[in-house]
C-alpha cells in the first residue's frame, strides 16, 4: 500500500497480470498496427499500457483541484476516485474487440478468425461507420454493466460516455440508436457468444485489477456530475495518447522482450512530465509576500488594494471569484499572482492561466509571468521543474518562449504529432536538467499546449472552453486545474462575454479559483460576471448589490454560500487631475495646439481610431515639425517591427528606471491607434484622443503623466506640469455630437454618444477654468454613468440617444443570439450523461485566425507573410530588418532552412479591413495564391507551410484586389485604391 494525500490506495499492480489466464480468443484480440513496420499490439497490452498510465498521471501529474472534483460524487473520496481513472483508462478501447474495427487489417483479423471470432472483409461491412470504436466501447460497457452487476441502464450511461468520447466528440442520442438497431457490427451472427465472451473476459479483467470489482456495486446509486464526466473523459484521453505513442509503448515483437515494470518505468521516464505546482501557504504580512515575488524598490509600500486582496483571499473558506477594479498602474496584475498563490495553496490548483485581450498584451505578460516563477515556492520549498507555455499562434516568434523550448528539447522521440502548426519532433541530444522553467517537449501543440502548468495567452484560450469543438475535454481538463486571471475584463463585447460567460459558469462548477481584473468595469458587467461564476444553485444571496455597489477601487468576492458584499478599499493617494478640453477635427488646429504646447519641448500622444487616421496625422505633422520628431504605432506593422515598436515605446516612454536618459528632451510626437491603450507602461506630457467609449478614454489617459517626475512634475516642460488631454474626432458643433465615420464604424454610436455625454461638463471650459477629471476618483462614475441607464446629456440630444440605444440593443442581441450557434450548454444535474455534448460542433477550435474568429463576432481577415523580389526576380527576406536578417535570398525550388523560415514567418502582417469584404476577399486570396511555392508546402518547412505570400516588389510595393500598397519600418502597411 501507498499513501497519497492521506489515503491509502492499492499498490499499482504487475501488468503481467493482464495476459495471464486469458483465453486464446481474448488473447488475439488487437488494438494498435504499424502499416509500414507491422507492428502490433495486442488489445490487453493497450488496457495495461493505459491504466499504468491513468494511475501515474494520478498520482504524479493531475492537480489535487480536479482530483476533488471527479472524487465528490462517489463514496469513496478519493481513493475511489483513483480506481474509477484507472479501470475507465483500461476498459476505454474495448470497442476494439468488435468486428466492425477488427476487420480493418485483414492479416490480424485472419487471427482472430483462427481463434473463433469470425467476421466478415473490411469491404463487407459497409456499415462499420456506424460503430466508431469509442460508441462501440461505451455500448459494450453499459452493457456489461447491467449484465454483471445489475446496473439500471441510465446510470451505466455516465460511466459509458467515456469511452463514447475518448476520440474527442461524444456520440448523440442518434449515433447511440443507430448502433443499437446494427447489433452486428459488434458481435457477428452465428458467433455471437463467442464475441460476447471475449468482451466480457477482457473488462471482467479490468475489473479485477484495477480492483473495482466490489465497487461498482457501491457506485450504482452514484450520480456523476457533469464536470466529472468532462474531467475522466481529458484525462482518459491523455492516458490513451502517451499509451498510444510507440516511441513509449513499443509494439510486437519488441514489446514481448520487455519486462512489463520496466516497460512502464520506461515509457514515464521517457515522458519526464514535470509535476503540478504545490503551492505554498505563506501567513506572513502581504508586504513581505509581495517583497519577496516582485523585488519591490528599497523603502516602498504595496499599494492598498494589493495588500487587501491578498487579505480578502486568505478570508475565503473555498475557492471563489475574486473581481478587482484598480485604477491604471495600481499592480492589479501583481496583486493577481499573490492572490493565485492563496487561492492555489488552499484548492489544491497545479498551475496558473493568465488571460489577455491580444498576442502583444501576452508577450508583454510572458517575461514577468517568468519572474514571478523564478521566485515561487513550492509546499515543502522542494525544487521543481515547471512547464510553462506561451498559448497563442505566433508564441515561437517570441524570444522569452523560443528559448525556454529550447531548453526542453530532449534526445526521445517520445512525441505525438496532434496537428498543431509548430508542433514537430526534435533529435537533440543536449538535455538541459537543470532548467527549471521548461516548454515541455510532449506539452506543445495545439491542444495539449493548455495542460502545461503556467500558461500565459489571449483571452480566446478561455472562450473556446464554452465553444462546441473536438477534444473540448482536454481545454476543461487543463483549466479545471489552474487558478485563472482575466486581465482587462472591460474589454470585449457583447459576442465574447457570452462565451467568457458560459466559460466562468463552467469555471464555478469546477471550483476553479478566477481573478478577474480591471480598471473600468461597467457595474451591470461586474453583475454579470459574478452571476455567471455562481451559477443559479450557488446561494450567494443578491447580485443586485454587486451591480449597485459604490466606491473605487473595489474588491468583490463569490463564493459558494455566502452573500456577496463588494468592498470599496482605499487608493494609494496618488491623483491625477486631467483637464479636458475639446478639440476642431482639423490637423492644422491640432498642429497649432502641438506647436503651442511642445515649444519648450515634451512628449505628446495622439490616440487615433483607426490606422488611416494615424497615417493622416503623422504625414501632415512630420511635414510640419521634421520627420525625427514624430513616429507612429499601430497594428499594421509585421511582427517583428511590431515588437520592435513596443520595445522603443518603453525605452524612450516607459518609466523613469527604464526610459532614464533616453526619454526625448525635445518635442516627440507619438501617433498611435488602440495599441498604446492598455498593456503598455509608457508615460506622456501630453493626450490628444479621438472620442472612444468612456473607459477606453480612461485607459488612454492611464497613459498621462503616468509616473512622477520631478517634484510636482517638475521634471516636465513648464507648459505641461498640467495634465492635458484634447479631445477630437468629433463635430463638437452638432447637436448632438457627430463622431467621425471611422470611430462609428468601430464602436457604433450609442457608446460614444454616451461618452460625450459624460465628459460634457469636464469638456466645456479649458486647462485654466474647466473642471478636471480626477483620477483616480472619477473613473467609477463616469464608467458607470456612461454604461448605465439614466438619462444623460442635453436634452436636444435625447432623441438620437434614443435611436441610437435601440439600434445597440438589436445588435447586441444579435451578437448574443449568433454566440449561442455553437455554444456548449450549462451545467447540466448531476448524473446527466454528456452525449451530444458538441454535437453540431465547429471541428477544431485552435488560436489562429480562422480560430479567434468562432470566438470573436469580428470579420474575416487575411494574414500574410510579407516578402520582397529583388530587381533580379530572386525571392528574398524584407530589406530592412536588423540583426542580418534584411535581405536573405529564398529558395525557390527547395524549403528555406529552418532559421531563415522563422525569419519570413516573424514578417507576419493581417491584412486590414479594406480586405474583409467578400468580393475583395476572394480576389486577394486568388492574386495571393499566384505566388505559390510548392517547395515550402512539406510537412518540414512548418514555419510557412499553408501560408499566403504578399510579395513586394524592390521598392516594398506591391498591388492587390485594387489596391495599392507600401510597406516601410516607418510607417507599417500603407493601403490606397488604386487609380
Amino acid at each position: 500500500m501507498m499513501s497519497f494525500n492521506g489515503c491509502m490506495l492499492d499498490e499499482e499492480p504487475s501488468p503481467g497480470r493482464w495476459a495471464m489466464g486469458l483465453t486464446a480468443a481474448a488473447g488475439a484480440v488487437w488494438a494498435k498496427h504499424h502499416q509500414e513496420t507491422g507492428g502490433w499490439l495486442p488489445l490487453w497490452r493497450h488496457m495495461a499500457d493505459s491504466a499504468a498510465v491513468a494511475g501515474l498521471l494520478w498520482d504524479r501529474w493531475l492537480p489535487v483541484q480536479v482530483m476533488r472534483v471527479i472524487a465528490e460524487s462517489l463514496p469513496g473520496g478519493i481513493e475511489d476516485g483513483r480506481r474509477l481513472a484507472v479501470w475507465l483508462a483500461a476498459s476505454h478501447d474495448i470497442g476494439k474487440a468488435t468486428p466492425a474495427f477488427a476487420c480493418q487489417v485483414e492479416s490480424l483479423a485472419d487471427v482472430m478468425r483462427a481463434a473463433g471470432l469470425d467476421m466478415p472483409l473490411q469491404k463487407q461491412l459497409l456499415d462499420r461507420k456506424l460503430a466508431p470504436h469509442g460508441l462501440a466501447g461505451q455500448m459494450l460497457v453499459q452493457e456489461w454493466l447491467s449484465d454483471r452487476f445489475g446496473w439500471q441502464r441510465s446510470a451505466t450511461v455516465q460511466f459509458g460516455i467515456i469511452a463514447g468520447g475518448h476520440h474527442g466528440v461524444p456520440p448523440t442520442h442518434s449515433d447511440i440508436q443507430a448502433l443499437a438497431v446494427n447489433g452486428q457490427l459488434l458481435r457477428m451472427p452465428g458467433c455471437a457468444s463467442l464475441w460476447r465472451s471475449v468482451q466480457w473476459e477482457l473488462l471482467d479483467r479490468c475489473a479485477e485489477i484495477c480492483g473495482v470489482e466490489e465497487r461498482l456495486k457501491s457506485w450504482r446509486q452514484v450520480k456523476l456530475s457533469q464536470p466529472a464526466q468532462v474531467l475522466l473523459t481529458g484525462l482518459v484521453i491523455v492516458a490513451d495518447w502517451i499509451a498510444s505513442n510507440p516511441d513509449l509503448f513499443p509494439y510486437f515483437p519488441l514489446a514481448s522482450q520487455q519486462n512489463d515494470k520496466d516497460r512502464i518505468e520506461a515509457a514515464w521516464r521517457g515522458l519526464d512530465l514535470p509535476e503540478p505546482w504545490l503551492g505554498q501557504t505563506f501567513d506572513g504580512d502581504p508586504q513581505e509576500l509581495f517583497a519577496s515575488r516582485f523585488r519591490l524598490p528599497a523603502g516602498s509600500r504595496i499599494r492598498p488594494v494589493q495588500e487587501r486582496a491578498v487579505r480578502a483571499a486568505r478570508a475565503m473558506s473555498s475557492a471563489g471569484l475574486m473581481v478587482i477594479e484598480a485604477p491604471m498602474g495600481e499592480g492589479k496584475t501583481e496583486a493577481a499572482l499573490a492572490v493565485a498563490e492563496v487561492f492555489a495553496a488552499r484548492s489544491g490548483a497545479g498551475g496558473c492561466f493568465v488571460a489577455l485581450p491580444t498576442m502583444a498584451t501576452g508577450n508583454a505578460m510572458f517575461p514577468r509571468m517568468l519572474k514571478w516563477l523564478s521566485r515561487l515556492p513550492d509546499a515543502g520549498n522542494r525544487p521543481r521543474r515547471r512547464s510553462v507555455l506561451l498559448a497563442h499562434s505566433k508564441a515561437a516568434l517570441n524570444e522569452d518562449y523560443s528559448q525556454l523550448i529550447r531548453a526542453g528539447r530532449r534526445g526521445t522521440r517520445a512525441i505525438e504529432v496532434d496537428g498543431g502548426r509548430i508542433e514537430y519532433r526534435h533529435r537533440a541530444d543536449r538535455r538541459i536538467a537543470s532548467a527549471e522553467l521548461v516548454a515541455h517537449q510532449w506539452l506543445r501543440g495545439r491542444k495539449k499546449g493548455m495542460l502545461s502548468s503556467f500558461v500565459v495567452g489571449t483571452i480566446d484560450q478561455l472562450l473556446f472552453m464554452g465553444l462546441k469543438s473536438r477534444h473540448l475535454a482536454l481545454r476543461h481538463l487543463s483549466l479545471a486545474g489552474k487558478v485563472v486571471i482575466i486581465d482587462e475584463a472591460h474589454a470585449y463585447d457583447t459576442y465574447m462575454n457570452s462565451y467568457l460567460d458560459r466559460a466562468l459558469s463552467w469555471l464555478g462548477a469546477y471550483r476553479v479559483p478566477v481573478v478577474v481584473l480591471s480598471a473600468t468595469l461597467p457595474a451591470g458587467r461586474r453583475r454579470e460576471l459574478a452571476r455567471a461564476y455562481a451559477g443559479p444553485a450557488a446561494g450567494c444571496g443578491d447580485f443586485d448589490s454587486v451591480g449597485d455597489a459604490k466606491g473605487y477601487p473595489l474588491l468583490t468576492v463569490v463564493e459558494p454560500g455566502r452573500p456577496v458584499v463588494p468592498e470599496v478599499v482605499p487608493s494609494s493617494g496618488r491623483e491625477i487631475g486631467v483637464h479636458l478640453e475639446q478639440l476642431r477635427d482639423d490637423l492644422g488646429e491640432l498642429g497649432d495646439v502641438l506647436e503651442s504646447a511642445l515649444g519648450e519641448g515634451g512628449c505628446a500622444l495622439i490616440v487615433r481610431n483607426t490606422v488611416d487616421r494615424v497615417m493622416e496625422t503623422a504625414a501632415y505633422l512630420r511635414e510640419r515639425f521634421g520627420e525625427r520628431r514624430v513616429s507612429v504605432a499601430h497594428a499594421r506593422f509585421v511582427d517583428v517591427d511590431r515588437a520592435d515598436k513596443d520595445a522603443d515605446l518603453l525605452e524612450r516612454f516607459g518609466p523613469p528606471e527604464i526610459s532614464g536618459d533616453r526619454r526625448p528632451t525635445d518635442m516627440h510626437i507619438v501617433v498611435a491607434s488602440q495599441v498604446a491603450e492598455q498593456s503598455l507602461d509608457i508615460d506622456f506630457d501630453l493626450l490628444v484622443s479621438d472620442l472612444c467609449p468612456v473607459d477606453l478614454l480612461l485607459q488612454r489617459m492611464g497613459r498621462l503623466h503616468r509616473h512622477i517626475r520631478g517634484t510636482g512634475q517638475s521634471d516636465r516642460p513648464a507648459r505641461l506640469r498640467v495634465a492635458r488631454c484634447l479631445v477630437t474626432g468629433a463635430d463638437w458643433d452638432a447637436v448632438p455630437v457627430e463622431p467621425v465615420r471611422g470611430s462609428k464604424r468601430i464602436y457604433r454610436e450609442y457608446a460614444l454618444l454616451r461618452a460625450a455625454a459624460v465628459l460634457e461638463p469636464y469638456l466645456s471650459g479649458s486647462a485654466e477654468s474647466g473642471r478636471p477629471v480626477r483620477l483616480p476618483e472619477d473613473i467609477n462614475p463616469l464608467v458607470q454613468a456612461a454604461y448605465g441607464d439614466d438619462l444623460v446629456g442635453p436634452p436636444s440630444w435625447q432623441e438620437a440617444l434614443e435611436r441610437a440605444r435601440r439600434e445597440q440593443e438589436l445588435y447586441q442581441a444579435n451578437q448574443d443570439s449568433k454566440a449561442h450557434d455553437f455554444q456548449i450548454n450549462a451545467v447540466g444535474k448531476a448524473g446527466r450523461a454528456m452525449v451530444g455534448w458538441i454535437d453540431a460542433g465547429v471541428g477544431d477550435a485552435d488560436d489562429t485566425r480562422r480560430g479567434q474568429a468562432q470566438v470573436r463576432d469580428s470579420p474575416e481577415t487575411l494574414e500574410v507573410l510579407v516578402v520582397h523580389r529583388r530587381s533580379d526576380g530572386v525571392l528574398a527576406t524584407l530589406p530592412h530588418l536588423s540583426q542580418g536578417r534584411g535581405g536573405l535570398e529564398l529558395p525557390a525550388d527547395t524549403a528555406p532552412e529552418p532559421d531563415l523560415a522563422r525569419i519570413v514567418a516573424s514578417c507576419s502582417l493581417r491584412l486590414p479591413f479594406h480586405f474583409s469584404f467578400t468580393r475583395v476577399l476572394d480576389q486577394a486570396i486568388d492574386e495571393l495564391e499566384k505566388e505559390y511555392i510548392a517547395a515550402w508546402q512539406v510537412k518540414e518547412c512548418y514555419w510557412l507551410a499553408g501560408e499566403l505570400l504578399l510579395v513586394l516588389d524592390e521598392n516594398c510595393r506591391t498591388r492587390l484586389a485594387g489596391y495599392d500598397l507600401r510597406y516601410t519600418p516607418v510607417d507599417g502597411l500603407e493601403v490606397a485604391r488604386a487609380a
